[in-house]
């Protein structure tokens, strides 16, 4: 990502894990699409509400447009990466000049007394920047409103290396009885999966490359680990900052939640290989930012009885209602990809085993964490956990497209 300092990336990965922490049971939210947003707000706001601001986003409020603007620029860069700001204002509104000029250029326009054909715009620029993903605004305008800041980010990447769609029915944990879309693979690259240490307990994390420099990992913690405690350390993993020993280091036998070495018989010799097998999944939701005020910064810039933005207007501004709706598609492709129908091919006859061969063996067959990351600067574009994977379709006519394509 080219542009973007890695204190910027440290700040927003900071936030990642930050939220992560605060966020239970299935969900998928995106740091780098709220960072620029409050980066822009603190900019303008005064008092308190600007040195709330400036401590969510890690960084001088006098800095915090600048970093903003190296961020959208940076995003920008990203190949399958689409970063998108807006702003609309009622006709009422005057602003000031210099803090609307240091926004993108093009992002401003304008809204009337007419709300609903003023919902519609902001609806269809919400599908229109994310590729239908996200159908509308996460906000509505009311006669109160004077002012709106949003942010659209949407992600595509392809696996280098597909998996093979199969019926997955785990024999143990919180999915047990269900038959699943589960995915595998096999590949000579053992090194894509490792353990790590925490305090909080063990985590096992496995990349799965992108084919345009934007990587997933997916990440599972010890059954006792709460989804934040896991998603922290899948940041810390990915920013290189916590040690994993690769799966070309481990030693035989139950090495990590999920993990296994072990030998195998095999055809042909073959070096240590990686067998994984994951599950297919959909993940969406909704959040109230207001709700993790402290989180965000935004507490005191909640107060309606006062203006907290004069370097925005003179008009006094407050923050009515601030919010997130995401989406997250995994499949056979790729992340938001579609589903897929693999007919392995084999000779006839039964094989000889002939030698053995070590695999290291993966399998995230119950909740777990994702983190999309931008390989080159390692910034978290977007995270999630997983707790209600895609059902394997029960028509016995094989896969259907429950994950449509997104390519």
């Amino acid at each position: 990502m080219s542009g973007v300092t890695e204190e910027t990336v440290r700040r927003v990965n900071g936030l990642t894990a930050r939220w992560a922490q605060a966020l239970s049971g299935g969900t998928v939210f995106s740091a780098p699409g709220v960072w620029p947003l409050l980066a822009f707000l603190a900019d303008g706001a005064a008092g308190p509400a600007r040195a709330e601001l400036a401590g969510a986003l890690g960084v001088p409020a006098d800095q915090a447009a600048g970093a903003a603007r190296e961020l959208l620029a940076g995003l920008a860069s990203v190949s399958g990466l689409d970063a998108a700001l807006g702003l609309w204002t009622h006709h009422g509104l005057v602003l000031r000049e210099e803090w609307r000029a240091g926004l993108p250029a093009g992002t401003h326009g304008r809204f009337g007394d007419d709300l609903v054909t003023a919902q519609e715009r902001l609806d269809a620029w919400a599908a229109e920047r994310t590729g239908g993903l996200v159908e509308r605004m996460p906000v509505t305008l009311t006669r109160e409103t004077r002012m709106v800041l949003a942010g659209a980010l949407t992600l595509r990447t392809r696996w280098r290396q597909p998996f093979t769609e199969l019926p997955s029915q785990p024999d143990a944990g919180p999915w047990r009885g269900r038959t699943l879309r589960g995915l595998h693979r096999r590949s000579v690259r053992p090194d894509r999966v490792g353990v790590a240490g925490t305090p909080d307990g063990f985590v096992t994390a496995l990349t799965v490359p992108g084919d345009n420099g934007v990587d997933v990992h997916l990440v599972l913690g010890e059954e006792r680990m709460a989804p934040g405690q896991v998603l922290a350390a899948g940041v810390g993993i990915v920013e290189r900052g916590l040690p994993l020993t690769a799966g070309g280091a481990l030693p035989h036998g139950h090495v990590g939640p999920g993990l296994y070495v072990e030998q195998q018989p095999a055809v042909t010799p073959e070096p240590r290989t990686l067998d994984v097998r994951t599950v297919a999944y959909e993940v969406r939701a909704d959040h109230d930012l207001l709700a993790l005020s402290g989180l965000f910064g935004l507490t005191t810039a909640m107060d309606t009885g006062a203006g907290h933005f004069p370097g925005v207007s003179d008009h006094p501004l407050a923050v009515g209602e601030a919010r997130q709706s995401a989406v997250a598609r995994f499949g056979a492709l790729g992340f938001q990809a579609g589903a897929v129908t693999a007919v392995p091919m084999m000779a006839g006859g039964l094989p000889e085993f002939r030698y053995e061969t070590t695999v290291v063996r993966v399998a995230f067959d119950r909740p777990f964490g994702f983190l999309a990351v931008d390989r080159d600067s390692r910034l978290v574009l977007a995270a999630g956990w997983v707790t209600d994977p895609a059902p394997y379709p029960a028509t016995g006519l094989g896969p259907g497209p429950s994950i449509p394509p997104t390519f």
